[in-house]
């Protein structure tokens, strides 16, 4: 893994209450930022890539019709920062954070219409925990607000809200097993899923990590996930694992997509 592959960061704060964990990290460097961005976060949000470009001009024999080609390639509306931020906080778990992480499917296949939002957590995967494997569900806000807690956090949209329905809802669960039983085909993520599942079975439910990840370009206070955390530690305290980690990043948001 090349320097632009890894974000590098520091801890500003960590605190749990019960079984409930939240941090902020810093990243100091525009710089890698961008480099970060250009290089791992773009392939993440880049679904069909150069070769369906190739294909696309390869059936278009004609000039008129590759023109059109040109035109329909160009059509996909700007990418909104919520879209960037969810791309962001993956990449960022897998690379950049001290979990083993593994994204079986990238949701972004499963849309049929440009941006479209997706129902259901914003991350589902598996997360590797002391020799075992864990199934992940995580929500993602991302916020330029310059209150503390950012309102991202709060109400009935909120993060804290979320969290607490992606880890109770057993309909919820439910469709997302049978989502994660279809894309996880290969050998490999047969048995991370089984693994996962049986865990989550054996416990009625209770192995489960819940991970909420806010990305933010202001400077960092505790104050961001603290109450949220303590609210949830009273409703998720029998939870396998359960963490908020905020990320302080040196790029303001308007500017992301543009790198």
């Amino acid at each position: 893994m090349t320097d632009s592959q890894r974000l590098g960061s520091t801890v500003s704060y960590s605190d749990n209450a019960l079984r409930v964990k939240w941090e902020g990290r810093v990243v100091a460097d525009p710089i890698r930022f961008e480099q970060y961005m250009q290089a791992v976060v773009r392939k993440r949000l880049s679904v069909a890539g150069p070769t369906f470009e190739a294909e696309l001009r390869d059936l278009a024999t004609a000039r008129m019709a590759n023109e059109f080609v040109g035109r329909l390639l160009n059509s996909v509306p700007e990418i909104p920062e919520w879209e960037i931020g969810e791309a962001l906080a993956a990449c960022l778990l897998q690379q950049d954070s001290d979990k083993e992480v593994r994204w079986p499917w990238n949701p972004r296949l499963d849309r049929r219409t440009p941006r479209a939002s997706l129902p259901g957590p914003d991350l589902v995967g598996f997360c590797q925990d002391a020799g075992s494997v864990l199934l992940l569900l995580g929500e993602v806000k991302t916020s330029a607000d310059v209150d503390t807690p950012p309102r991202v956090m709060r109400g009935g949209t909120g993060m804290v809200r979320q969290l607490g329905d992606v880890a109770t809802s057993l309909n919820g669960q439910l469709a997302v097993l049978e989502w994660l039983r279809a894309r996880c085909q290969s050998s490999h993520l047969t048995h991370l899923y089984k693994e996962a599942v049986g865990r989550y079975l054996g416990s009625n439910g209770k192995d489960l990590f819940i991970i909420g990840v806010l990305l933010r370009d202001t400077q960092p206070n505790e104050l961001d996930l603290k109450a949220g955390a303590q609210v949830l530690a009273q409703k998720l305290s029998d939870l396998a694992r359960v963490e908020l980690v905020a990320w302080y990043l040196p790029v303001p948001i308007k500017e992301w997509r543009n790198l």
